[in-house]
This record gives structure tokens, sequence and C-alpha cells, in this order.
């Protein structure tokens, strides 16, 4: 499906915030992103093997093989960015109903991960088990 008019960022933005808890915030370099919970969920591709005006989102390795299989024209992956669970998006190709599914699947993964590393931060760290006590036998 082509999209209606070429999207921007500012387009992911507006999609993006109409989902809960997503807020719009800059990386270090001052690229824009999408943040849920803190954790980064979708923003510009800042690496050079990245094609100009595309979106990089958190996505499981799965729903990656998935979209790549299916558009291949709206969504690929470089070498840098296939180890880690993100897919590009060509922003010329995508229309705004894709976006906002695939930022929704993204804002999902993103909580889900987070809840994840809350549990674990909140686990204790010495997880050992103290013997039973052995009881003195009675004298009778």
């Amino acid at each position: 499906m082509k999209p209606a008019g070429r999207l921007t960022f500012e387009t992911v933005k507006t999609v993006g915030l109409a989902l809960p808890d997503v807020e719009a915030t800059t990386r270090h370099d001052g690229s824009p992103l999408l943040k849920v919970g803190g954790a980064f969920m979708a923003g510009i591709a800042t690496h050079s093997s990245a094609e100009p005006e595309t979106l990089v989102v958190r996505i499981d390795l799965e729903a990656r093989e998935f979209l790549l299989e299916d558009a291949s024209d709206t969504y690929y992956v470089t070498d840098y960015y296939r180890k880690y669970p993100l897919v590009l998006v060509r922003l010329s190709k995508i229309d705004r109903e894709a976006l906002r599914d695939i930022l929704a699947t993204s804002r999902r993964l993103t909580l889900a991960k987070g809840r994840l590393r809350t549990r674990r931060r909140a686990a204790p760290r010495d997880r050992r088990v103290d013997p039973p006590r052995r009881r003195r036998p009675r004298d009778s």
C-alpha cells in the first residue's frame, strides 16, 4: 500500500504520541526518538548504513523476518542493525496505518521488556537459601 503523502518524523511523532505512555525526546546527538517507560521505541536511523529518511523501530526478530519477506520495499535491515531486535522503515514507502501498527507493536514489546527489566532489578540479589535448622533431640 502506498502512502498518501511522504511521511516525516513529525508524522511519526504525532502517531506515536497518540499511543499511551509514549514520549518524544532526543538522543545525545540531537536526533529525535520515541520512548515508552524510559526505553527506546523508535527513532531516526543515524548509522551511515541506513538510507536517508529511515526510521528505526524496536521489533522482535520473528516479526522482523515477516516484515522483510512481506514488504521488502518498505522494511529493511543492514548488517549494522541485524544483531539487534530492530527493523528499518523507509518513511517514503509506509502509510500512516502501517506506521501506527508497527509503532503499537514496538510499544507493546518495549513495555514488556521494561517490565522484565524492572522485575530483575527488584529481585533479591542474594538468592541463597539457608539450610533448615537441625533440632536437638529432646531428653526423655
